[in-house]
């Protein structure tokens, strides 16, 4: 089968597309046939192993697994023994931020692992992009509280968990101001934000001081610091990223102590549980996957090379 693979961490150049052995079902296990994955920011961690502290759950001085890749849907091609949950033709998704070997044209999961079927009415490449950005979405917004009444910003509203958590929380009838570039500044519109802030024209942090009961930083380039000031007295902050010197790591602890305004830090977990909940919202039409642009695995350099940019609009999907 045509695979992704890699030996070492490192740019997108250390990719190479190459023929591999088809896995095998064992028992419990499926055997997928992919048709579409999406580059993500966790793929882009993978690849790089960075921070360093991912290369803990993915191998230290070199990847654990040659072939990289998170997420999938896909149709169950063959089953191994004793598997009770589903069988050959079912349309499946699944995500897994330690790695699943998706980058292929074939992979093999537990039945028991982050595979569910898909959404009738739904496409290999609608459901992908509602995966991985969706599911760190939902570890920001259960980590705190968050009721009808309250304010809430968004930081980095256009990217994959910048878009999911703004769908996520109108529909929770949460009121959202939404900070994002100008050529997006419609979609944020589309996706149900109640104020939106074009970070190209307007400095976020320069807005009235109390303003907001929560900040989501859903890209991590922000600081507490600076974000402190817009929060109301028992506010929250909540970044994607670890911060300036691990900052995101302790400030939960030291915040808590002092009490007042708190960071928080989302520690993601329950995938399947967001998986569960994103067909919910899908089911009810609550839910859009935002798609950016679409890559062959052949080109699979140059969409990590996009992605790395940073210049994406919600999701990049590569289909095989």
């Amino acid at each position: 089968m045509k695979a992704v693979t890699r030996t070492q961490y490192g740019s997108p150049d250390i990719l190479e597309v190459k023929e591999i052995d088809k896995p095998v079902p064992e028992k419990g296990e499926l055997l997928i046939r992919v048709r579409a994955t999406t580059v993500n920011r966790t793929d882009c961690g993978i690849l790089l192993g960075k921070p360093n502290i991912i290369r803990a759950f993915t191998g230290l001085i070199t990847p654990t697994d040659l072939v990289p890749g998170t997420d999938f849907a896909g149709e169950v091609e063959a089953v191994g023994p004793g598997v009770t949950k589903f069988k050959e033709g079912d349309k499946v998704w699944g995500f897994n931020d330690n790695g699943l070997s998706s980058w292929a044209e074939y992979l093999v999961i537990n039945e028991k692992s982050n595979v569910i079927p898909i959404p009738k009415e739904t496409s290999f490449e609608e459901i992908v992009a509602c995966i991985e950005g969706a599911h760190y979405a939902l570890n920001f917004i259960n980590k705190v509280k968050v009721n009808a009444k309250d304010k809430v910003l968004i930081n980095g509203a256009t990217g994959a968990i910048g878009s999911a958590m703004l769908q996520i929380l109108v529909h929770m009838s949460i009121d959202v101001t939404a900070v994002g570039n100008t050529k997006n500044l419609s979609l944020l519109e589309s996706l149900g934000a109640s104020k939106v802030i074009n970070y190209e024209q307007e400095d976020f942090t320069k807005l009235p001081e109390g303003s907001f009961d929560f900040v989501f930083d859903a890209v991590g380039k922000s600081r507490f610091v600076l974000c402190e000031h817009l929060l109301k007295p028992e506010g929250t902050y909540i970044s994607s990223e670890l911060g300036e010197g691990l900052e995101n790591t302790y400030l939960p602890l030291l915040t808590k102590l002092k009490g007042g305004k708190r960071v928080k830090f989302p520690f993601p977990s329950n995938i399947k549980g967001s998986l569960n909940y994103i067909n919910d919202l899908l089911s009810k039409g609550a839910f859009r996957p935002i798609i950016d642009r679409t890559y062959s695995i052949d080109d699979i350099k140059q969409a990590y090379t996009y992605v790395l940019s940073g210049e994406k609009t919600g999701n990049v999907i590569v289909e095989y």
